[in-house]
Order: structure tokens, then C-alpha cells, then sequence
């Protein structure tokens, strides 16, 4: 059974690329653990109440952008998180779609940078790139359908880089040369955009776990000279199989850290360590149960010790200064705060 999208239920506008089952599972959580604790002592909500968001942004004055998935209905969105805690729709109208699989298929993250803000349509394989420079707490909501976008998904197919072909623009980060690098969890490679000539090429490719699972490559950053990258795996999500990998300048891939479950995104430190979010625990043992564990995610460390437990599907962390992050879960519809 395989997967050629991104199966973590909301995790997933279609992230998860390649490797999963039958995707309706992802899409349940066991219901013996309904009574989970929310929220460990060690994370500290600042937001609740958004709909399953999937990726955030901080951009100099705080505010914090956030991409959330939508309900199968072309209502995707970015909301804004205000300084003052009051969150209100920026832009609405991205792709959200139930495949025929049943999973849900929408927005990928967003990524603020000099007054302008990135984001990535994992559905319809578009960049779209908003000017956000003069936006006030007043404006109302954009339509995405104004907004200039770079079509991707087309150049991605023609690569041929998966069997069956597949894309699904998850993160994204500027490398040193000011050019766009984007993790596509559907194609397992990392995908260059050069944004002067709006034209895209393949940087790297992502090798499979095993001849039986592909890496699925969620969240990217540039740091210490390479780019960072976690992989989420494919079905069934083995405990441990998850890695961290390196990219040097020139495309080459090697391992970093391994020994994590489902990771999806990652975060330097102070003293040049990451933090890592893993979505979860998977449980497979059909025909009782198919699905993630809620309140089973965790941020760790690169050495794999936890900072933050007990979280439920997480799939971002943003630092937002030497000694506090943000950590996004799709499971509970919040951003907390921790301290590291």
C-alpha cells in the first residue's frame, strides 16, 4: 500500500507524499486516548482556536502568519496573529479539496521575508507571493485569486522524480544565493526557485528510507553553512526510521541525525543545535485501529532528548528569539510557546 501524498490528516494538506496507505486512516485518532492531557507543563498556549493550521511565520513586528488547511471546500487561508493575541483572515480562497482518496488536500507553509509573504499551494503546486508590507490589523480579507503566483507542479511532473508522479510543495527557505528552496513531501526532492526569473529547477533528490519507504521531506531550513531537512516517512511511520538530513551547497545529501518518528519540521538553537517537532505516534493494527495517537507529538533535540511532550500533531516550530519558540499543532488548533 502506498501513499503518493502527504497522509497526516490536517498535517497534510496533502503533505504527505508518498509511502502511506489506505489515507482515510490518517484522518483518526484512537479514540481511547480522548482524555490526553492538552497541553504539557511545558508549553504554554498563547493562541487557540485556529482551523487546522499547517505552517507559520513571524515577521519583524511579531505578528505571526499563519497557513491553515481548510475543509475540502476551496477555503483555504492565511490568518494573522496580532500583537495584541486578536487573530483575523488575511488572504482566503486557496485550493482545499478532498481527493479521491479521501485525504485532504490545501496549503503547504508560508514564509515571511522583507515585507513580503510566501506561500506554498501543496494542492495546486503554486507559489503564490503576497506583499504584505503595509498590512494593517483593518484590512479585509484578500482573495487568493488576486494574488501573483509561480506555477510549479507542471515543472515538477516533467522531472519524472516519483512513481507515480507526484508533488506537494510542503516548506520552504532562502538559501545564501537569495533563491527559494522548497521541500515537495509528493516528489521527495527539494526544489529550487530562482524568484528574479520565476523559474524553477531541482536541487536535490531525497533517497528512500528502505527500497520500501520513501523519505517524505517536510520542513527545510539554511544553517551552518547547509540546509537542514526532516523526513517524515512513509506508511506505516516506523518508530525511529525518521531522519535529519544535511544538503551541502551543491546539492549533495547525506544523514545528519537519525532515530526520530514522523518529523516534520526544525528549528536552530543558541548553541548551534536544532529542535525538532515530531507529529506523532502511528498505530497500525487493523482492523481495530488505523491512525495517529493524539497528544504523541513532541519537540526534541537533535540528540533526540525531549524538550516538550504530550503535543498533539505538531507541524511547525518557529524560533522567535535566543530562548523562546513557537510550536504550531494541527491536533489542537494552537500556538504555544516554550522555553529552551
Amino acid at each position: 500500500m502506498k501513499y503518493s501524498r502527504l497522509c497526516l490528516a490536517v498535517l497534510t494538506t496533502g503533505l504527505l507524499a508518498a509511502g502511506c496507505a489506505d489515507k482515510n486512516s490518517f484522518e483518526q485518532v484512537a479514540p481511547n486516548q480522548s482524555d490526553a492531557k492538552a497541553m504539557p507543563d511545558q508549553a504554554t498556549v498563547v493562541v487557540d482556536g485556529l482551523a487546522s493550521p499547517i505552517g507559520m511565520s513571524v515577521d519583524k513586528k511579531g505578528v505571526i502568519w499563519v497557513s491553515q488547511s481548510g475543509t475540502g471546500q476551496n477555503d483555504g487561508s492565511v490568518v494573522v496573529v496580532m500583537q495584541n493575541g486578536d487573530v483575523q483572515t488575511a488572504f482566503t480562497g486557496f485550493g482545499s479539496a478532498r481527493l479521491p482518496n479521501g485525504e485532504l488536500g490545501g496549503l503547504g507553509h508560508v514564509l515571511y521575508n522583507d515585507g513580503k509573504l510566501y506561500i506554498l499551494d501543496g494542492l495546486n503546486g503554486r507559489l503564490y507571493i503576497a506583499d504584505v508590507a503595509k498590512y494593517k490589523a483593518k484590512n479585509g480579507p484578500v482573495s487568493a485569486s488576486s494574488l501573483p503566483y509561480i506555477e510549479l507542479k507542471a515543472f515538477v511532473y516533467s522531472q519524472n522524480l516519483s512513481t507515480p508522479l507526484d508533488s506537494n510543495l510542503y516548506d520552504l527557505t532562502f538559501g545564501p544565493d537569495g533563491q527559494l528552496y522548497i521541500a515537495d513531501a509528493g516528489a521527495n526532492a527539494i526544489i529550487r526557485v530562482n524568484l528574479s526569473t520565476r523559474q524553477p529547477s531541482v536541487f536535490a533528490r531525497i533517497p528512500n528510507i528502505n527500497p520500501m519507504t520513501q523519505p517524505v521531506p517536510t520542513g527545510i531550513i539554511y544553517e551552518g553553512g547547509r540546509f537542514l531537512v526532516t523526513t517524515l516517512t512513509g506508511f506505516p511511520f516506523t518508530a525511529g526510521a525518521a531522519k535529519i538530513l544535511q544538503i551541502s551547497p551543491s546539492g549533495v545529501v547525506s544523514d545528519y541525525r537519525t532515530g526520530f518518528t514522523a518529523l516534520t519540521n526544525l528549528a536552530p538553537t543558541r548553541n548551534n543545535g536544532l529542535l525538532v517537532t515530531e507529529y506523532g505516534q502511528f498505530r497500525f493494527t487493523p482492523p481495530t485501529f488505523v491512525g495517529w495517537l493524539p497528544s504523541t507529538g513532541r519537540v526534541a533535540t537533535e540528540s533526540g532528548a525531549t524538550v516538550a511532550g504530550g503535543l498533539d500533531r505538531l507541524t511547525d516550530i518557529e524560533r522567535i528569539n535566543p530562548n523562546f519558540y513557537y510550536v504550531l499543532s494541527t491536533g489542537s488548533g494552537t500556538i504555544s510557546k516554550i522555553k529552551y
